[in-house]
């Protein structure tokens, strides 16, 4: 047998996250899905924006990540597209979670969706929320460095 590379096919990104959390540790993911949303991903219609994990119950859960409906089918085989899907993490990883999010105050973010070998993860970040003053020091240091690759272009 040939061995396969490994393909990653990056489907969503959630860029506001970085700006809006201090991201301590990152952790892959799968996540259980319906037919129809694993068809919608493949196209690329996923949005993580407004998404956040939630441990219960000794299980990670995946909350308010939209996935558009697929449009190829009928509606009554569709999904709903904020559904709540279940994350499939090992028991060590969500006993870790569990202590680092009720005792320390962390949030969990999805970072990344994406397919890996034809199956769909999630990266999902620990995060620690920002201050504004610290969003403000983001945004200095990234205009600072602008500022001076463009010098830098100039001579």
């Amino acid at each position: 047998m040939a061995e396969k590379q490994e393909g990653i096919k990056i489907v969503s990104d959630n860029r506001q996250a970085r700006f809006l959390y201090e991201i301590l540790e990152t952790y892959e993911a799968g996540i259980e899905l319906k037919g129809t949303e694993v068809k919608s991903i493949r196209q690329g219609k996923a949005n993580l924006k407004d998404g956040y994990g939630l441990i219960r119950n000794g299980e990670a859960w995946l909350l308010n990540v939209h996935i558009s409906p697929y449009q190829s089918s009928g509606e009554y085989f569709n999904h709903d597209p904020r559904r709540t899907r279940k994350l499939l993490l090992h028991k060590q990883e969500i006993r870790k979670l569990i202590g680092k999010v009720e005792q320390k105050g962390l949030t969990l973010v999805p970072l990344k969706m994406y397919l890996k070998n034809g199956l769909v993860k999630v990266t999902l970040g620990l995060g620690k929320g920002k201050k504004l003053h610290d969003k403000r020091d983001d945004i200095k240091e990234r205009q600072d460095k602008r500022e001076m690759e463009r010098a830098m272009k100039r001579y």
